[in-house]
Formats: structure tokens, C-alpha cells, sequence
């Protein structure tokens, strides 16, 4: 088993930055996907990037690209998302997600979901 936890969302204004954390613990050698989503209100949970633990493999959704990125902390088990030029079209509850081989945009793909943490972007 895997357990991953979330966290840094909160409120920022647009055009500023907030640095996601998900925190891996458990079974870590199991993973090999990390991919975190997003869930706006009324909306349904959309994907926005995915990395494995080297980096090797990226994949990101068009809203994320150029604005967001993926950094990673092997001793602790963590891996980062770096999001910038923030937008309200942002705010979101942001879904870490890990899965033992490579799943990209594939929810299905993914065994292990972390809580969730929000992201408020304000204009």
C-alpha cells in the first residue's frame, strides 16, 4: 500500500505562485507514475501533469504547460508541483495520484489518491 498526502494549496491572487507537495509513504518502490489532478467547482476531476520518479517521462495538459512544473525530493518521498502565473481558472482542489506503471492522463491507471488540498485563485 501506498499512502500519499497533500499539501502548500491556500489563497494567492492571480499572477502569483503556490508550491504543491504530495508526500509519499508505504510501498514508495511501487510507484512509478506520479500525476497530479484537479477538480474545479462543478466540474469533474481533469487531469493536469504526470512525471515519473526520474523525470524521464512527462506529460502535461495544455493548461499546465509553460506555467507548471514537477520537482522531486527522492530522500523524503516527495514530489513538488511548482505552479505559476496562477489564474482563477486555477482554483481547483488539487489531487496528487500515484500508480505503478506509466498512466499519464489515465485516471483509471492510478491505485493511490491522496486527500486533496485547495487551490483558491483570486482576480
Amino acid at each position: 500500500q501506498v499512502q500519499l498526502v497533500e499539501s502548500g494549496g491556500g489563497e494567492v491572487q492571480a499572477g502569483g505562485s503556490l508550491r504543491l507537495s504530495c508526500a509519499a509513504s508505504g510501498q514508495t518502490s511501487d510507484i512509478y507514475t506520479m500525476g497530479w489532478f484537479r477538480q474545479g467547482p462543478g466540474k469533474e476531476r481533469e487531469f493536469v501533469a504526470a512525471t515519473n520518479w526520474d523525470g524521464g517521462q512527462l506529460l502535461e495538459a495544455d493548461s499546465a504547460k509553460g506555467r507548471f512544473t514537477f520537482s522531486r525530493d527522492n530522500a523524503k518521498s516527495t514530489m513538488y508541483l511548482n505552479m505559476n502565473s496562477l489564474e482563477p481558472e486555477d482554483t481547483s482542489v488539487y489531487f496528487c495520484a500515484a500508480a505503478r506503471w506509466w498512466s499519464g492522463s489515465y485516471q483509471p491507471g492510478y491505485e493511490y489518491w491522496g486527500q486533496g488540498t485547495q487551490v483558491t485563485v483570486s482576480s
